[in-house]
């Protein structure tokens, strides 16, 4: 039986776990222009796997890596000497995680409709759970931008009747009291992700299987929408080079003009990416039931 925190292994055999970090090598795939992102002679390695089905890793200060699975209702912590723990079971389905300058970790929690933030001991708070009254649909990612405002989407993917009247991106502002709907004409929002200096805010609209891009105003809300890739299905990230990873087929790397610079191969699906390692020189990568990586060049922000 899995205990609620930190410090639990899940209950995988040695040699099992040893078979996660060895099984799998890939080369990274070189598409049009040489892809200068990746470090020379790396591979992608599996780090984890057996899962229903990874989503939202997030990595914290000290290079350990969370991820979901809300498929099983839990959030999983992969330490930097590769132990896989469980860091909470019923997870209201969290999704997209990510962490705050505080250390806490934010959440989307799916099923309970809500984004929470998680400190170390676990301890859940509640930032949000509706906008003008009505219960939020399926909140599934989110970035904090550098002002500790929080954009998040919040598509629908399981339930009949919802109480919004679509599906948006929202904007919790930085003294976290308010909610701003920012976006509200896609299908179906899902990754999202803002620019290093935090004047850019991109949003994949899976229901129209692109990615788009816009300028964030003074007061948080966006303007000037753009396509920025004519691809994305889920999760993305970005680079401290400006660089942003969309999850499609595989991992698609676009420089910030928007120019596609290389394609990176997985052995599953990916459904997000993060940046991590004590050095956030390394890519993590969730796919349908495992957990990858790749050393790079560059650098998370």
């Amino acid at each position: 039986m899995f205990n609620k925190f930190y410090g639990v292994p899940i209950l995988l055999s040695i040699a099992v776990i040893i078979g996660f970090i060895k099984v799998t090598h890939l080369e990274a795939k070189e598409t049009g222009a040489q892809l200068c992102v990746v470090a020379p002679d790396a591979k992608v390695e599996k780090r984890a796997g057996g899962f229903s089905f990874t989503e939202g890793p997030a990595g914290d200060s000290e290079g350990n890596i969370f991820f979901t699975d809300p498929h099983q209702n839990h959030i999983y912590k992969l330490s930097h000497n590769n132990k896989v723990t469980t860091f909470i079971e019923n997870s209201g389905s969290a999704n997209g995680l990510f962490f705050d300058k505080d250390g806490s970790l934010l959440a989307c929690e799916g099923d309970n409709r809500r984004i929470v933030s998680i400190d170390s001991q676990g301890k859940v708070t509640v930032l949000a759970d509706r906008f003008e009254g009505k219960r939020l649909n399926q909140p599934n990612d989110l970035w904090i931008d550098p002002k500790g405002g929080v954009y998040f989407s919040d598509p629908n993917y399981s339930r009949d009747i919802i109480e919004q009247d679509g599906e948006h991106v929202y904007y919790l502002t930085p003294d976290r009291s308010r909610v701003i709907c920012v976006i509200d004409d896609m299908v179906k929002p899902n990754g999202l992700i803002g620019s290093p200096d935090g004047t850019l805010l991109y949003v994949i609209d899976n229901g129209e299987k692109k990615t788009f891009v816009y300028s964030i105003n003074p007061d948080g809300t966006v303007s000037n929408k753009k396509p920025f890739a004519p691809e994305g299905n889920d999760g993305m990230t970005v680079d401290n080079k400006g660089n942003i990873y969309i999850t499609a087929r595989s991992i698609s790397v676009y420089n910030p003009a928007g120019t596609k610079i290389g394609t990176i191969e997985v052995p599953e699906r990916p459904s997000n990416v993060c940046f991590g390692g004590r050095d956030k020189q390394t890519l993590f990568i969730t796919t349908r039931s495992s957990l990858y990586s790749v050393r790079m060049r560059v650098k998370g922000m």
